[in-house]
C-alpha cells in the first residue's frame, strides 16, 4: 500500500497488511533515523495495537506526526 501523509515532513508511507498485521513499513523523506526505528518497532504488529499506540501523537505542534500518519494510513485500508 502507499499513502500520502499530510502535515508532516514525510512525503510517502509504504506498508503491507497481512492477516491484520503491518509489515514492510517505509517512509520517504522525513527524519530518517527515527522513521527507520519506527518501521522496525511496528513490524508484525497488529493493526489495532499500532493504531492504539500511534494515533494522536503530535510533532512540533503540527497536530499530527509521521507516527499518527502511519496509523491513519493503516486505518484508511483497514478500518
Amino acid at each position: 500500500m502507499e499513502y500520502t501523509p499530510r502535515g508532516v515532513c514525510s512525503s510517502k508511507i509504504r506498508f503491507d497488511l497481512r492477516d491484520g498485521k503491518v509489515y514492510s513499513v517505509s517512509f520517504e523523506d522525513g527524519c530518517n533515523g527515527n522513521l527507520k526505528a519506527l518501521s522496525v518497532l511496528v513490524e508484525g504488529m497488529a493493526v489495532s495495537e499500532l493504531v492504539e499506540k500511534l494515533r494522536g501523537i503530535n510533532c512540533g505542534g503540527k497536530g499530527t506526526s509521521c507516527a499518527d500518519q502511519l496509523a491513519r494510513a493503516v486505518l484508511s485500508v483497514n478500518p
